[in-house]
């Protein structure tokens, strides 16, 4: 699969997971290309953790609320450290989100299916400080997202994106 087509067939997917393991060698190919991503200054604020073994899933899964991803063979749990970059300027969120799109993508073209999970994660109720207590990540830092991976045993929903013209442009805003 090219990268334009990985690109559009990449969509968020929520449902059931097949049975079926996540090679490591796969877990390290998408892992790679998350930590390829281009970080600000090159500082380099996000880790990663994949999990494939069964009972932390299960432990992990256990402290999302909403329960999400309930099937999901493995996942990767982004995490950063909010280090200033430049001046007083920090770009831990674009670091991280760099890394999450590539994962997205390297996950497609690898044949799996994927979902950015943050929002509640990141949350007053501290989702992902009881997910990175699990795992044993220091409090320096923050685990801001997790990625279901498996295959889908659903099929995939693509939603409607507007069409062009009505979010790009050339030489203005809403211009040629």
């Amino acid at each position: 699969m090219n990268i334009l087509e990985t690109i559009k067939g990449r969509t968020s997917y929520r449902g059931a997971y097949k049975n079926i393991a996540v090679p490591r060698e796969d877990l390290v190919k998408i892992m790679e290309a998350g930590l390829s991503a281009p970080s600000g200054c090159n500082m380099q604020t996000t880790s990663l953790i994949a999990v494939d073994n069964a009972d932390l899933m299960r432990k992990l899964l256990r402290v999302i609320k909403p329960c999400a991803a309930r099937t999901a063979p493995a996942m990767i749990c982004v995490l950063t450290k909010k280090i200033i970059a430049y001046r007083d300027r920090c770009f831990y969120i674009q670091d991280y989100s760099a890394a999450i799109e590539n994962m997205l993508l390297a996950a497609v073209a690898l044949g799996y299916e994927s979902c950015w999970y943050e929002g509640h994660v990141t949350d007053a109720d501290k989702i992902g400080r009881k997910m990175a207590d699990i795992l044993g990540v220091p409090d320096d830092y923050e685990l801001v997202c997790f990625l279901p991976l498996g295959q889908a045993a659903e099929p995939l929903n693509y939603v409607n994106k507007k069409p062009f013209g009505e979010r790009a442009w050339f030489n203005g805003f809403k211009g040629e």
